[in-house]
């Protein structure tokens, strides 16, 4: 579980602020042993075997199940209400699916060229593990949904309809490795997956030949050497590979008037190839009295076959067609680098620039004939996109894509984070939710609209985020030590405290709205009593006895006590006034709990897989009908379970379309749909739940 790269330690102190890499893909590492499947039945006797070789094991006698994380038992009980438990038996998946409604967010913070208009009206591109195809004018989404990680590259065929993406190396042993997938973007059928086993690291560059009708596809590894592929993509056959350079490849195009013609650059090169009988061999581009530039960053095509090249220096170069020599120049095109050219349909050029965040465009002969800005909070231009007419699509290093003309301006269509995913909180009665993470930023959407209705940034990384019941009010919990409540409609500040310096993982208002427990990760949940909606706030204290950091905690239903999970397995209870402990946990089995989003308890022993050691699940959350549970989990898949979960390893239907570990996921009141976060992907996806 990805929260920090700590070791939990059961009787040893508090992780240090310096051990906790936000980066690490679990909160404490895996462990290397694999536990065997062992189911355990003990009718009338205690059990007297125990142990890493063990999944789980039932004492009938004592009412309790003990599963194992990483060789330690966890220790749950059966409530009162359940007759004849039988630990052995099996619970189906539930009659529920999930069907991707909105895959909100773009990424363009690292990724280039990828967005491209289809006959269709819609913008292709993508997020995460998902190629997203947007009609702007219909406000709808269809989804690509064939890769199981992180989507790198795409390229349109000349046909305008086939599509290429390469991704990097997933989880599965398979499809997983860095591959690249031509599909049909009308039918969203595969038509053909591409060098598995070829890449070593990820497709970072792929493009269709275009002279010939798109016969062949060019594609660059990311590994160390950047090989670069060309294939007979429609017989998925390799016709030629070579290394390239060991320094970042950022661009490889088929030169559109010849079918043997390659042009790749990035960092200190720009290469002329010729692809003959099969072999590959370049030509420096050769600079002369021009100055080298530390990286050629993008390269366009005039329409008498010239290369048009942008640069780290703000310079436009236009290489001769067949030539590697400098024809023409332009210094000082823009301040700063030069991310993305564009050739319109008129034979003009767009370049879009980083540092002054202009677009411009240039005329036939390279002199500029007018220019635009974009907003500063959108971040500089990283690609360009011609769409109908005189419209321009504009993706940004700050993951938004913007919408406008040069002689006007842009507007945001799609948004999203820009840095890791943590917080995510449903509004209680309108359709409504807040995502919050690490780049400082708060964003309130519309579900309906998929639009975000406000964005707020504050001083510190957010973690974590919960709505008073009243709707009015919400808090965040940040990674500093300190929370923050805000108003819902105004977004102004309610109250701010300081708990501790370490973050804080869970924030949560109880059901009756007259407290909210906070907790931490220097091991303490702390409580505060609430009055006036959610506008005033006194502190009652803290729960003090887990031996690890805090990770999952619920209200009872009744608003009176708390149960909470921690980072080496602890499952404790907690009375809300006194802040005590309730150290019979077998007195608490027939408790009510408002939410469940523990990973760790009797409703819930199910949801792990087999040989999990208590790390792969980020989330849970129990539908409000408690019909169903869906999980997030450190392979990008969002799961449904049946609710309870209480049978080991419970059967699931298991949902992609992240690729970091998903962190939140939760049901909106009415269980319509579901919202799920992603941590390094930085996407937010809702879905919509429907009869399987």
């Amino acid at each position: 579980m990805p929260r920090t790269s700590a070791s939990p330690r059961p009787n040893s102190a508090r992780p240090s602020s310096a051990s906790k890499a936000r980066a690490a893909k679990s909160r404490f590492p895996k462990s290397s042993a694999k536990k065997s499947s062992s189911l355990t039945n003990l009718s009338g006797r205690r059990s007297s075997t125990s142990g890493p070789n063990k999944d789980a094991e039932f004492n009938a006698e004592e009412g309790l199940v003990r599963i194992y994380m990483r060789g330690r038992p966890v220790t749950v009980y059966v409530p009162s209400d359940v007759e004849n438990f039988d630990i052995g038996s099996k619970i189906s998946a539930p009659a529920e699916k999930l069907k991707m409604e909105w895959m909100y967010g773009y990424r363009g913070r690292d990724c280039r060229s990828n967005l491209h208009l289809l006959p269709t009206g819609e913008i292709v591109y993508f997020m995460a593990a998902t190629v997203v195809l947007f009609n702007v004018e219909e406000g709808l989404q269809r989804h690509y949904m064939g890769h199981n990680d992180d989507v790198r590259c795409i390229a349109v065929h000349p046909d305008k309809v086939t599509i290429a993406t390469g991704q990097v190396a997933g989880h599965d042993k398979v499809e997983g490795k860095p591959h690249v997938r031509i599909w049909d973007s009308v039918t969203l059928n595969t038509l053909h997956v591409i060098g598995v086993g070829s890449f070593d690291r990820a497709v970072c560059c792929v493009g269709f030949s275009k002279f010939d009708g798109g016969n062949t596809l060019v594609a660059v590894d990311e590994a160390n050497d950047h090989c670069m592929s060309v294939w007979d993509w429609s017989r998925e056959k390799k016709l030629s590979e070579s290394k390239t350079i060991q320094e970042p490849v950022l661009a490889a195009e088929f030169h559109p008037l010849s079918s043997n013609q390659i042009i790749t650059c990035g960092k200190s090169h720009i290469y002329f190839w010729t692809l003959d009988d099969g072999k590959l061999t370049k030509k420096s581009g050769i600079f002369e009295k021009h100055d080298k530039p530390k990286y050629v960053l993008c390269i366009a095509f005039a329409d008498n076959g010239d290369v048009i090249s942008g640069d780290s220096n703000g310079n436009i170069y236009i290489w001769g067609k067949g030539n590697s020599r400098i024809q023409y120049a332009v210094t000082g095109g823009h301040e700063g680098p030069i991310f993305s050219l564009c050739t319109l349909k008129d034979g003009s050029v767009l370049s879009g620039g980083g540092k002054d965040r202009k677009i411009k465009q240039w005329d036939r002969n390279y002199s500029s004939t007018s220019e635009t800005a974009i907003p500063e909070a959108t971040g500089p231009v990283r690609v360009l996109c011609q769409g109908k007419g005189d419209d321009i699509y504009v993706g940004t290093t700050r993951n938004t894509i913007l919408h406008g003309d040069i002689g006007g301006d842009f507007v945001p269509i799609v948004q999203a984070h820009t840095d890791e995913l943590w917080g995510m909180a449903i509004h209680p009665t309108q359709p409504l939710f807040l995502t919050c993470g690490h780049d400082k930023t708060i964003i309130m959407w519309d579900s309906e609209s998929h639009r975000p209705l406000w964005t707020k940034t504050i001083e510190d990384s957010c973690q974590s985020a919960h709505f008073h019941p009243s709707g009015e009010v919400f808090a965040i919990g940040t990674t500093t030590g300190r929370w923050i409540a805000f108003d819902t409609q105004s977004k102004d500040l309610v109250t701010v405290h300081t708990d501790g310096n370490e973050q804080h993982d869970i924030v949560r208002y109880s059901p009756d709205g007259n407290y909210i427990a906070i907790g931490s990760h220097d091991n303490y949940i702390y409580v505060y009593a609430v009055t006036e909606n959610g506008r005033k706030y006194s502190k009652v204290g803290k729960c003090s006895g887990h031996s690890s950091y805090v990770t999952h905690l619920d209200w009872s239903a009744d608003s009176q006590c708390l149960q909470s999970n921690s980072g080496d397995y602890e499952i404790l209870f907690w009375t809300a006034s006194t802040c005590k402990q309730i150290t019979s946990s077998s007195s608490m089995k027939d408790t009510e709990w408002a939410t469940f989003t523990c990973t760790l308890g009797y409703p819930v022993t199910g949801i792990w897989p087999e040989g999990s050691d208590g790390t792969d699940i980020n989330s849970v959350a129990r539908s409000n009908n408690s019909n169903i549970l869906a999980t997030g989990d450190d392979f990008g898949k969002v799961k449904l379970f049946k609710y309870p979960s209480n049978r080991p390893k419970s059967a699931s239907n298991a949902f992609s379309g992240h690729s970091s570990h998903v962190t939140s996921v939760d049901f909106f009141k009415d269980d319509s749909k579901l919202i799920s976060t992603g941590g390094k992907d930085m996407s937010c996806i809702q879905w919509k739940i429907e009869p399987f």
